[in-house]
């Protein structure tokens, strides 16, 4: 499977119609094909199946640097896998993307792939948590969303625990920051977090929820009991 195999299968599946549609809601200035998510998924499915990791790797990398929108998904989809080992590669070439984010749903991705070596090897947190002193919003958010895995523990470890709080700590630094995308992601981290610990989610909300934009605070609050 080569680039040029990947992006003939690609563009064999775009939609002129649907492109246009994603280039006006997504805003960013790249090309867009209009391939559906659920073709993307069968896709990526098959190549992870016929290539090694080394040719995955490969092939993730050049799809990234097409900066085509299906083609930079199709990318963080190919190294989506639980277990991966070894994974080191992997997570590095993934914190290379994480300059390059300029859109949710590419970001959104990518952090998805991330989340999987992220659990594997906690103490990456140590990588992510320079992010959130990053100059740029995308990487900043993506500090939040690459570690929602800790949002969504039902019976945390102690050491999970620890690491959740940790994360918590990160995003109580971003309650004053007025970026819209950087509020929806404190957001969307408690809301989830809400659902396996209200109580400590209200507890962030009482101390730091009066600083969050309303919008944010409402969604932290989503699904707690009045």
């Amino acid at each position: 499977m080569t680039l040029d195999d990947a992006l003939a299968a690609l563009e064999a599946r775009s939609d002129a119609g649907r492109a246009a549609g994603a280039s006006a809601y997504h805003k960013a200035a790249r090309r867009y094909l209009g391939v559906p998510n659920p073709v993307l998924n069968d896709l990526t499915k098959s190549w992870r199946q016929a290539l090694s990791l080394p040719e995955r790797l490969a092939l993730a990398e050049a799809l990234w640097q097409t900066d085509i929108h299906e083609a930079r998904i199709a990318a963080a989809k190919l190294l989506t896998q639980a277990r991966l080992r070894p994974d080191d590669a992997v997570w590095a070439l993934i914190c290379t993307w994480v300059p390059d984010f300029d859109a949710w749903a590419i970001a959104d991705h990518a952090c998805m792939a991330g989340q999987r070596r992220l659990s594997a090897d906690p103490s990456r947190l140590d990588q992510v948590e320079t992010w959130t002193a990053s100059d740029h919003l995308w990487t900043r958010r993506a500090a939040l969303v690459i570690t929602l895995p800790w949002a969504k523990l039902r019976h945390p470890k102690p050491a999970q625990e620890a690491e959740r709080h940790r994360i918590l700590g990160w995003a109580a630094g971003y309650v004053d920051d007025p970026a819209w995308f950087i509020q929806k992601s404190v957001a969307w981290w408690l809301r989830d977090l809400s659902k396996h610990a209200p109580e400590l989610t209200r507890a962030f909300l009482a101390q730091h929820g009066a600083r969050m934009k309303p919008f944010a605070r409402r969604e932290a609050g989503k699904y707690l009991s009045s």
